[in-house]
């Protein structure tokens, strides 16, 4: 119907108090069991990262690493809302907001917009501008309330999203080589990475701390900084996303934060709530 398409997302969040905002994020998790008894997004992933730690060995320095990471990557990216370093030691001594998660575990209440033009093979070669061909989307859907889930320790709707994506492709998560994802809290990186098969469960955390997700890791995650340092402008975060990967792959990435090697195939990960959906979208540089 169109040759030419402008998708793009705007969030302004800081016209109210943190409170507030926080109510509002409340509205997309289950209300009559949840949030009625007072239960907010920190808190639903503070049981997260505590089931995951129960049932994996994840430690406070794992999650540590996750936040650490991403505040690097933010640091050298000219648009993001928190673009400085963090320490290990930072990080773990931080104010807790809802037990193991730190406040520098959590994304912050942020304004932002991004944008960006789809269109055919055929006209992106006649604008003659770089560009990416998206191979493959998918989404998912769960329960929901955590209480109607099986495990806290996976994002089902996250690994029905990337099974879609993939089988679009024609690709396997091998041919994958860098992710944005949906990093709300530290937590959730770990468990998105494990739920994708990048790793299998509970080995996040330690791949994490070795370096492997770094800019120069084996599997680069979060090279914007992700939502915790670049910022979660909610109803922007997922164009932002896809933003991210396209500078990647046409190797246009600001700041010193290009990852080695000219990566060619990419995938962002975005999800609501306490992951009761999720979007995939796998990319690969056009020639």
């Amino acid at each position: 119907m169109s040759d030419i398409v402008l998708a793009s997302g705007v969030e302004k969040m800081t016209d109210c108090s943190g409170d507030e905002a926080t109510a509002a994020l409340a509205t997309a998790a289950e209300q009559e069991y949840e949030v009625f008894n007072g239960a907010t997004f920190p808190g639903l992933y503070g049981m997260m990262a505590n089931a995951h730690m129960h049932q994996y060995g994840t430690t406070r320095d794992m999650l540590s690493a996750v936040a650490v990471k991403n505040h690097h990557n933010g640091a050298l990216n000219p648009v993001a809302q928190y673009p400085f370093e963090v320490s290990m030691e930072q990080v773990a001594g931080s104010v807790m907001v809802a037990d193991p998660l730190r406040i520098l575990d959590c994304s912050g209440i942020t304004d932002g917009a991004a944008a960006v033009i789809v269109t055919s093979v055929d006209v992106a070669k006649k604008l003659g501008r770089p560009y990416v061909r998206i191979l493959g989307s998918g989404v998912g859907t769960d329960t929901i309330a955590l209480t109607q889930r099986s495990s806290f320790t996976s994002i089902p709707a996250a690994k029905l999203a990337a099974e879609r994506a993939l089988s679009m492709a024609g690709r396997k998560m091998e041919d994958i080589q860098f992710a944005e994802v949906h990093d709300c809290f530290t937590i959730a990186e770990l468990m998105i990475l494990e739920t994708l098969g990048v790793y299998e469960p509970g080995e996040a955390g330690p791949a994490t701390l070795a370096g492997e997700t770094s800019l120069d890791g084996t599997f680069p995650v979060n090279s914007s900084g992700g939502l915790k340092s670049k910022g979660h402008a909610v109803g922007a975060t997922g164009v932002a996303q896809a933003v991210e990967v396209y500078k990647q792959l046409t190797g246009r990435a600001e700041g010193d934060r290009q990852i080695p090697g000219h990566p060619r195939v990419g995938m962002c990960h975005n999800m609501g709530g306490s992951g009761a959906s999720s979007v995939v979208h796998i990319m690969e540089v056009g020639s």
